[in-house]
């Protein structure tokens, strides 16, 4: 008697875990034509710089190495300013929310120079390009996922005031 109730009951848990596992949903990060590797080269977060030439590049984790979609933008954005000579600008360095806060200053510090040599080898004096990290203290995105994280690891060039 006493077995066969505590069987019943340890069926009807069972059967209860089962019906709310089936309930539960999960919020899948799709990566899609958004994502190559764990660089986020989708468009959503991206403003222009001028027309037709994207404000950032996007960074893997821990990296601060151009990708070759990177470097494509980054020749956009010099072929525009060479062609407005009197235009300066800041490059903003910017990492995703893991790490502390001073390796992701360092870390956005290194990507926006990476971005600002680029610029450099493409004929753009470095005279009229300044460099600023905020390391994680500016996320696009304030997301905790993947997709959030690579949205955030960019460098963004901006107009100096």
């Amino acid at each position: 008697m006493i077995l066969s109730k505590i069987l019943k009951n340890t069926f009807l848990i069972i059967l209860a875990g089962f019906i709310l596992t089936a309930c539960a949903t999960t919020k899948k990060v799709s990566t899609g034509s958004q994502m190559q590797g764990d660089v986020y080269v989708g468009t959503d977060t991206v403003e222009y710089l001028a027309s037709g030439v994207p404000d950032r590049v996007f960074f893997a984790t821990n990296e601060s190495i151009l990708t070759t979609r990177s470097r494509d933008t980054l020749r956009k954005q010099a072929t525009w300013l060479r062609k407005n000579p009197d235009v300066s600008v800041v490059v903003e360095g910017h990492a995703d929310e893991r790490g502390t806060r001073e390796y992701n200053l360092a870390l956005g510090e290194r990507r926006a120079n990476a971005a600002k040599d680029y610029l450099m080898t493409y004929g753009v004096s470095g005279s009229r390009i300044s460099v600023i990290s905020y390391g994680k203290e500016r996320p696009v995105d304030s997301g905790s996922n993947p997709l959030s994280w690579s949205k955030n690891r960019r460098s963004v060039t901006v107009k100096a005031n």
